[in-house]
């Protein structure tokens, strides 16, 4: 895995079951620790973007109310939720001494060429005046057409228009199975997988948690668009995020989306 160690350039997506709590409510100490971590790899030497979700969360925390149950409220909750949640990790990376700067997308930025051209320089100023990159899509805003489907396409796209080494995508298990771990005990856990076709695809199971809107056929999708520009791609159980240290000192863990030669 030392081709893995010798990545300069990541984008780390993390979901919103890994950034909450049960009830719905930011898990702080994973927040912070999150932070730690690619404040760490700052200081080492790499550049880190993170893709973020949990603005519809955080919103509901903070208005004491309950899910959303249509697309207005939910278009609301991220517009107070994305404010907290970019408050904490404002507070948090700045303990570690970093700056964050906020970047929200709609899919229509990367369809359309300009667009696009003009997020690609954002995001290269931003490296490289040294911040770090937060980003979430525009869900205030989104409507049908215009949203990624998840955050783990965005996060796919990020990277691509990144120009990044590799994307982690910290979820809420080990990696991919062979089958659905949650249903079947003996599940087995596949460390290497080259190329996503329809086998790998039919792997998926079913769709996320209650608090997310993913699953793993989404991050399935995310690795077919990332091998298609030759980024691999990993899938990390992000309940520590410390676990991105042993990834990045070159141990395996989780599920590895090699890119083929």
């Amino acid at each position: 895995m030392s081709e893995i160690a010798n990545c300069r350039r990541i984008v780390v997506k993390i979901g919103t079951s890994t950034l909450t709590h049960e009830d719905g409510h930011l898990n702080l100490r994973r927040i912070e620790t999150l932070a730690k971590v690619l404040s760490d790899f700052k200081n080492a030497g790499r550049q880190v973007i993170l893709v973020s979700s949990g603005a519809v969360s955080a919103g509901v925390a903070k208005m004491s109310t309950r899910r959303p149950i249509n697309t207005a409220e939910k278009q609301a909750m991220a517009a107070v939720g994305q404010s907290e949640l970019m408050k904490l990790y404002s507070r948090f990376f700045s303990d570690y001494g970093h700056t964050v700067a906020q970047i929200l997308l709609t899919k229509d930025v990367i369809d359309n060429p300009a667009r696009r051209a003009a997020a690609e320089d954002t995001f290269s100023t931003l490296l490289g005046m040294g911040c770090i990159p937060i980003v979430n899509e525009n869900d205030s805003v989104s409507t049908e057409g215009l949203n990624f489907g998840g955050n783990d396409t965005l996060a796919a796209y990020v990277a691509l228009i990144c120009h990044a080494d590799l994307l982690i995508n910290l979820s809420d298990i080990d990696g991919l199975y062979d089958k659905d771990p949650r249903r079947f005990p003996d599940a087995k856990l596949i460390p290497r997988v080259n190329g996503v076709d329809e086998r790998i695809l039919a792997m998926a199971g079913g769709a996320g948690t209650e608090r997310g809107t993913g699953g793993m056929a989404t991050k399935l999708l995310a690795a077919r668009i990332v091998l298609e520009a030759d980024i691999p791609m990993f899938i990390l159980n992000g309940k520590d995020p410390a676990i991105l240290y042993e990834l990045l000192d070159g141990r395996h863990v989780g599920t590895y989306f090699a890119v083929e030669k």
